[in-house]
């Protein structure tokens, strides 16, 4: 079998993986508080359940990343990490009492901690310039996953908790499909990425050297190396012409990876401003998902199948958004997809602040305030969490990228412990909770922005002579 079939089979797999662990997460929410009420819990077992499937997967996700950066594998790692899928989800269908059940949600979490693994696999397998599009089909697959299980909600209220066995099953049929259907990629076929840049670069020098073969007296008698890298890089006078964004962006991962001190560093500016991002986008959205149900029953009186319908259009548009993110990311760079995603958050923000909080207007105008407000606050999304990881894994080292990509989940995962916690206990002073969701995107934003500018003063052109004669240590 040929590389290029092995790889499609590989992603494939992949899709998989994330479509089934969407399956799993919409299966859940709804049916964890009923399971719970047979097995006499309280209240505030519902956050616990909830809350240890993130938290064990906020731990294992730096481990197992680690790991399959030291043994440069991703198959084993994913083999071993659904393993505790498999128990987890059986455990959940024995259900002995309330504490083997909350038991059973940190066994599974466990499994969730490959997702660093694979994340780190396909920044090391895919081009710079293509991985923003693989990243959005792998998330727009776990939103897929996501609808599933929520069309079909009365399914899983009818069978409860008999649903967790077939879960069981279908990991345990997933643990064949990865023994058979993926490949971890062979080294030569994770450098045809900077082969590809160092070959677009040479031509574009070659082009430009062949128009400006006249000027002599321009010429610097030494060619210096070029040095084209992320925030804070200096480089020369004489830049490729047509050196577009793909290929700028390809190079931040390559020149930022020879130095390990500075690459195993997460408190650069832009590793930090793009972990910020992870944060508040997620510890919006669960916010949002956790307030979402409480204020449809205040306001409109809806209950389990209008709110079914209403998660339902808000998958269908995310998967949209995810795909119209992956054309997206082929034709601008990633900064400005974040740039775009900020925007868009930041509107939704303001008009959540000003029309949910305290409706205003009858019925029919509410319920197009609240319309607007999420349909604005999903739409912004996919360009944020696309963007967010496809530039984090280019200003991170490349070999410790599975680490690296465990950190960021974790982040992610402390998110989606704290949205709720938030969202939960303040929504009866709603100006305060979206008060200070705002004010957290307007920090993101203005980070951001501040960055940009910084790169800007920075990227100044330096003469090749200067830089021939006093070296600069990079």
């Amino acid at each position: 079998m040929d590389n290029r079939r092995k790889k499609k089979l590989t992603f494939f797999t992949i899709g998989l993986i994330f479509l089934l662990s969407g399956v799993e997460y919409a299966v859940i929410l709804p049916t964890v508080w009923r399971y719970l009420q047979t097995l006499d819990a309280a209240p505030y077992f519902l956050g616990l359940a909830l809350s240890a499937f993130s938290l064990s997967g906020l731990l294992s996700g730096p481990l197992f990343g680690h790991w399959s950066d030291r043994k440069r594998t991703t198959k084993k790692v994913i083999l071993f990490a659904n393993l505790f899928e498999i128990i987890g989800n059986f455990m959940y269908f024995m259900g002995f009492s309330k504490w083997f059940l909350l038991s059973s949600r940190l066994v599974a979490g466990i499994g969730t901690g490959a997702g660093s693994s694979i994340f780190g696999f396909l920044t090391r397998s895919t081009a710079p310039e293509d991985r923003a599009t693989v990243f959005a089909a792998v998330m727009a697959c776990r939103q897929a996953g996501l609808l599933i299980g929520v069309r079909n909600k009365t399914l899983c209220n009818t069978f409860l908790p008999h649903l967790q066995l077939f879960m069981c099953m279908l990991w345990l049929l997933l643990q064949l499909v990865v023994i058979f259907m993926y490949w971890d990629l062979p080294p030569q076929e994770r450098g045809k990425a900077k082969d590809s840049v160092n070959q677009h670069i040479t031509d574009a020098e070659h082009k430009k050297g062949l128009t400006e073969e006249d000027d002599d007296e321009e010429k610097p008698l030494m060619r210096s190396q070029e040095l084209v890298g992320s925030y804070g890089t200096v480089v020369t006078s004489d830049p490729p012409a047509c050196h577009n964004h793909a290929a700028s962006d390809a190079t931040l991962n390559h020149t930022s990876s020879p130095d390990p001190h500075r690459s195993s560093k997460f408190l650069r500016e832009e590793v930090v401003v793009l972990l910020a991002a992870q944060f508040i986008t997620l510890f919006n959205q669960t916010a949002l998902e956790t307030m979402v149900t409480p204020l449809t029953q205040k306001y409109f009186g809806y209950g389990e199948l209008e709110n079914s319908i209403m998660y339902c259009l808000c998958g269908v548009e995310v998967i949209a958004g995810f795909l119209f993110v992956r054309w997206l990311s082929r034709r601008v760079a990633e900064r400005v997809v974040l740039a775009i995603g900020l925007t868009i958050c930041n509107i939704s923000g303001v008009w959540c602040l000003i029309f949910l909080a305290n409706p205003i207007g009858g019925f029919s105008w509410q319920l197009t305030e609240f319309i607007i407000g999420v349909f604005l606050q999903v739409l912004g999304l996919p360009f944020v969490a696309v963007a967010q990881v496809s530039l984090f894994s280019k200003v991170t080292a490349e070999r410790t990228q599975g680490f690296s990509q465990g950190v960021r989940r974790s982040v992610g995962g402390l998110a989606t412990i704290l949205g709720p916690l938030w969202a939960g206990g303040l929504t009866e002073n709603m100006y305060i909770m979206m008060g200070v969701m705002m004010a957290l995107l307007v920090l993101l934003t203005v980070c951001k922005r501040k960055l940009d500018q910084t790169k800007d003063r920075m990227l100044i052109k330096v003469p090749s002579w200067c830089i021939s004669i006093f070296p600069m240590e990079m």
